[in-house]
């Protein structure tokens, strides 16, 4: 009989407990909303600059809600006691800091921070306050990332051997779009997911350097960040090796595969919908059709588990202490593209995004 992986996500106990207040509203602010409302969790206010945004969120998701241009005010509202922060990575720190000190458990989009020293100060305003700070890092309950952390977490696999990911898609839709700024897109903005999944995979083994290349496709001349990359987590006993070609328009498909030393997992299927898995081990060789999809259900299990963390007034797994550990190496990977040189986590404190 195939083990039973559990890695679907779980929803909050008592959920009239809960009441949450957004700020961001919005492209990935929909997906925030989904996964409350799914939850059946009550979402009271709303702040964005852009009041017309707010308003289209509420209108379509919580028409009850009341919305504000400035997120200090919503944060003067007693009934809250979450807040989730759906905004840039430049004015997301303050913001967090903001709802820390107003006495509210913060749930954060991803990347945290873009300099590490930031993030500690964070991590260490919320526990002077007593308070959950966690990170929305969606990719954790992906299927396909979902299923590999359950068996890693009921050790199905043993001591981690390797860990070999590869992604191969067209990103070119962030053509006029903000994105298309960041100087390394997919090291960074894209790729924090899989570093994320290596540093859960690897658990608390200390990996000793990253090395990353970056660069841009031939005759890829209409986006300014380079859409091919690669990178290698050494931890010296054991490796992780990432690769992803994101100017792929043709046949597009995700692998995974993760050797232990008692089992290995191994998935393949086409770009966020790698469903059909195989787990290998003593006693034989078990196929698993997975439920759910990357999208709504990754931002279901972060919020589910914060809500879960506040209810049993415990660490989140998703902790900004925890997601530090995954920033580090994908900042080190970010300058080992930039020097060309192995960089080891840790070192480098803010990254060039």
């Amino acid at each position: 009989m195939a083990p039973k992986l559990n890695y679907l996500p779980r929803g909050p106990r008592r959920r009239k407990q809960h009441k949450i207040g957004l700020i961001g509203c919005g492209g990935i602010s929909r997906y925030h909303l989904i996964a409350a409302q799914s939850f059946g969790v009550e979402v009271v206010a709303m702040a964005d600059p852009n009041l017309e945004a707010a308003a289209n969120r509420r209108d379509e998701f919580y028409p009850k809600a009341e919305i504000y241009p400035d997120h200090r005010e919503l944060l003067k509202r007693d009934d809250i006691n979450i807040i989730e922060v759906a905004t840039h990575t430049e004015i997301r720190a303050d913001q967090i800091a903001d709802a820390l000190k107003a006495g509210k458990h913060v749930l954060s989009q991803k990347p945290f921070v873009s300099d590490i020293r930031v993030g500690r100060k964070l991590v260490n305003l919320a526990k002077r306050k007593n308070l959950k700070l966690a990170v929305n890092q969606n990719g954790r309950w992906a299927p396909q990332f979902a299923a590999l952390h359950a068996a890693v977490r009921q050790g199905l696999l043993g001591d981690i051997h390797t860990l070999d990911m590869i992604v191969e898609w067209d990103h070119s839709w962030v053509r006029g779009t903000k994105f298309q700024e960041l100087h390394h897109l997919i090291l960074s903005d894209y790729a924090i997911h899989w570093f994320d999944a290596t540093a859960t995979v690897f658990g608390d083994r200390k990996p000793k350097n990253v090395f990353a290349n970056a660069v841009k496709a031939p005759n890829q001349r209409d986006l300014k960040a380079p859409m091919l990359a690669n990178a290698v987590v050494n931890y010296g006993d054991g490796l992780a090796t990432l690769g992803f070609s994101a100017y792929e328009t043709r046949s597009q498909m995700e692998y995974i595969c993760c050797v232990g030393s008692k089992g290995t997992y191994r998935g393949l299927g086409k770009v966020n919908k790698v469903h059909d898995v195989e787990l290998t081990t003593d006693k034989g060789t078990f196929n698993y059709s997975l439920e759910g999809t990357w999208f709504p259900d990754g931002f279901r299990g972060t919020l589910g588990e914060f809500l879960r963390a506040i209810e049993e007034d415990r660490e989140p797994s998703i902790s900004a202490a925890n997601n530090l550990r995954s920033l580090e190496l994908c900042f080190a990977a970010v300058h080992s593209a930039d020097t060309g040189e192995p960089v080891k986590p840790g070192k480098v404190l803010i990254s060039r995004l």
